[in-house]
């Protein structure tokens, strides 16, 4: 099922990234390619009453609308609110409606889009005389908020949700099958990788409805396993780009990661690693996806300053360690079988069950360890853990108290179950649940 798109459009200084950062969870990054030039958009997979989003987050604008970058940051936020499900515009209440805010609100309405508008800054229950004045931008649903404070953020999801268009037929995927997705920037080889890939195997290509517009499937069969690369339409069709990053061409990508087990990261050798390559890469991550970099145009860059190139990749994508990275030349054929294995290998560690005790054993390693830190006079207790049924990348562990568990030292558990499990190229997540009585919880478990 395709994730239902949410874009989130405003003016500078509304408290827009703070409310960004609660809508996603405090993930949100900030991606300049060079300094004082708009960002691109950012997309992030989120979940919200069980409806699955991808949130598209554009420049704020208010700089000058003829300069170069203001008419860049009016051409992102038009290209949003044209493929999104639902606009969320940001204003801020201290302000007032000013000339921008009824711009933004001018484009809302013109793409007729079901929308809400977010007043923010409403900190305390004083300023809530401050909303009346919003109603003459002409969204009906008017939502107040104070993103700082954490307040009206459950009004606002429910007014989203409401909103959202009614979910699709779940996908009919077929057991065993492996889907993958080739994503990346325009001109990096995908296409030249996909050939090479359907040429050796000498597949059948089938065209199949996609779940937002016609894609071509390339089915496959390799090592008795069958393979689908999804939504390769959308990523063979070249188009030009006009405004930054092409806009499309990475929604296309989203739909096609959200469509798949592992996705193929193809990045260009001779310009790795760009804001939007490192973009992609996180959306794979929390989308709990298996993730395989394929650095491509490998013949291009000269032996001697190769190791150079590898060393200076890892430093740049230090947050992808778990991560394979495939050095391949497309055009020559140079290590492209190795790409299928790959995503295979991290397909299957991606399925890989443990046993109950498995799990539990090895957290209490990791705490014996390296106990968890106190937090005021508390400490955190581990009652006992397992995989998450559904999606076995995921960790559940019930504990005495959610509220103790750092940043740090969740990273340090995802570490210690690398080194126990392997998980290579699988983006671990924790889910840390408070586990009623801990006697009675533990004695509960000791009985299973």
């Amino acid at each position: 099922m395709s994730r239902s798109v949410v874009a989130l459009v405003g003016r500078t200084n509304v408290g827009k990234s703070t409310l960004l950062n609660r809508i996603v969870g405090a993930r949100y990054v900030v991606v300049d390619d060079q300094p004082n030039v708009t960002r691109d958009r950012l997309f992030f997979p989120v979940t919200w009453q069980g409806r699955d989003l991808t949130v598209v987050d554009t420049g704020g604008w208010g700089v000058d609308a003829d300069s170069p970058i203001g008419s860049k940051v009016k051409r992102q936020a038009e290209l949003a609110v044209a493929q999104a499900d639902v606009v969320i515009l940001v204003v801020s209440a201290t302000d007032g409606v000013i000339a921008a805010d009824e711009e933004a609100a001018s484009l809302v309405r013109a793409a007729g889009k079901p929308a809400v508008l977010a007043v923010n800054k409403i900190d305390t229950a004083l300023r809530d005389s401050l909303v009346p004045e919003f109603h003459r931008l002409g969204i009906e649903e008017v939502v107040p908020v104070s993103a700082l404070h954490n307040r009206g953020m459950g009004h606002l999801e429910d007014a989203v949700v409401h909103l959202l268009p009614p979910p699709g037929p779940p996908e009919d995927v077929e057991a065993g099958v492996v889907r993958v997705a080739i994503v990346g920037r325009p001109n990096a080889g995908k296409s030249t990788l996909l050939n090479a890939l359907l040429g050796d195997e000498r597949a059948i290509v089938d065209e199949t409805p996609g779940t937002t517009r016609d894609s071509l499937d390339a089915d496959l069969e390799w090592q008795g396993r069958h393979l689908v690369l999804v939504d390769t339409a959308g990523i063979r069709k070249r188009t030009r780009v006009t405004y930054g990053v092409d806009y499309f061409s990475v929604l296309r990508s989203l739909h096609a990661i959200d469509r798949s087990d592992v996705a193929l990261l193809v990045l260009d050798a001779t310009d790795p690693a760009t804001a939007q390559d490192i973009n992609i890469a996180r959306y794979v991550v929390e989308s709990g996806r298996g993730l395989v970099l394929v650095v491509n145009k490998w013949d291009l860059v000269l032996p001697e300053y190769r190791e150079a190139h590898k060393e200076w990749m890892k430093r740049r994508l230090q947050f992808l360690s778990f991560v394979p990275v495939l050095h391949i030349s497309a055009t020559e054929g140079t290590n492209v079988r190795r790409v299928l294995q790959s995503a295979l290998d991290v397909w299957r560690s991606r399925g890989r069950r443990l046993s109950r005790s498995s799990v539990d054993n090895a957290i209490r390693e990791a705490i014996e360890l390296h106990a968890p830190p106190r937090v005021g006079t508390r400490r955190l207790n581990v009652i006992w853990a397992h995989q998450d049924e559904e999606n076995p990348w995921t960790f559940v562990l019930h504990v005495n108290e959610p509220s103790l568990v750092p940043t740090t030292y969740e990273r340090y558990l995802e570490h210690h179950m690398r080194r126990e499990f392997g998980y290579r190229g699988v983006p671990l997540h924790f889910t840390f649940v408070r586990a009623g009585r801990p006697r009675r919880a533990e004695q509960e478990h000791k009985g299973k």
